[in-house]
């Protein structure tokens, strides 16, 4: 099957869009000359960022709720049947004490829901739709965090993504094995100065004068956009670099070979 270009795609989904990274993604595309359509939980929110940006329309989607996306992909596939990229991007953070938090499990229950379940059955959802096309590309936007759970105030949202990561290692695998015409792209933020942090007791800890490691959206997207053009599958930035080169210099050259095993064992099987 002949290599796709980076950005060989015509139509774009973003989830989490209203704002943060999900936006930045959504205008980077739409100057890339793609067509482009925003998903989020408010509507408000996403009828002032689809005018502000030029985003060819918008839906009010809340990715927690696993039971809405079939109906969702069935509406947009039908409305948009040009649709060939998914952006993973929706995620919400939260500071929670394991042995304090009386509410501890309500909360981490939502947080999986909307960081595992919700793109997990949307990437399946959708796969069908996706493997008709001549080409597609999903991304997952997993952090940082998923590879050194450092920020111990955040342990669902730590595991959530570290699950993303791996979830997007063995799609790419299983994919690229049925000789899928769809793509898997990972990208994992560092620090970015967007309102993620909007739960913690100081919203602005992770803004550019509290943090000297933190990234503005901007100085993100023009290391990312770089990344994106020259086709890689890993993408991070800033502080991001050092950590997830430090993880596959020590599993990376792992994963193939042990991958290869499995495989040829599960077809004697």
């Amino acid at each position: 099957m002949a290599p796709q270009p980076p950005l060989g795609f015509t139509c774009a989904v973003i989830t989490g869009a209203g704002g943060g990274i999900g936006k930045a993604m959504a205008k980077y595309f739409i100057a890339k000359g793609k067509k482009v359509l925003i998903a989020g939980r408010t509507e408000s929110n996403l009828q002032s960022t689809a005018r502000e940006i030029g985003a060819a329309g918008y839906y009010v989607l809340d990715t927690g709720n696993s039971a809405d996306i079939p109906a969702f992909v069935k509406r947009i596939t039908a409305e948009h049947p040009d649709l060939d990229c998914l952006v993973n991007n929706a995620g919400v953070q939260r500071p929670l004490a394991v042995a304090t938090d009386n509410d501890f499990l309500s909360k981490a229950d939502q947080e999986i829901d909307i960081n595992i379940r919700g793109p997990m059955h949307l990437t399946l959802t959708l796969l069908p739709h996706l493997q008709s096309r001549p080409a597609a590309l999903v991304i997952n936007v997993s952090s940082i965090l998923g590879f050194i759970p450092f920020s111990v105030i955040n342990p669902v949202y730590n595991g959530t993504k570290a699950w993303l990561h791996f979830w997007s290692m063995n799609l790419r695998s299983q994919l690229s094995s049925a000789q899928s015409r769809v793509r898997v792209v990972e990208i994992a933020p560092p620090m970015v100065a967007t309102d993620l942090h909007r739960e913690r007791s100081d919203p602005d800890d992770n803004k550019k004068g509290k943090n000297p490691n933190t990234l503005s959206v901007d100085e993100f997207m023009d290391e990312v956009s770089e990344k994106l053009e020259r086709g890689d599958e890993m993408i991070t930035a800033g502080l991001g670099n050092k950590i997830v080169d430090k993880w596959y210099e020590a599993f990376g050259d792992g994963y193939p070979s042990l991958l290869q095993v499995n495989f040829t064992r599960s077809l004697v099987k």
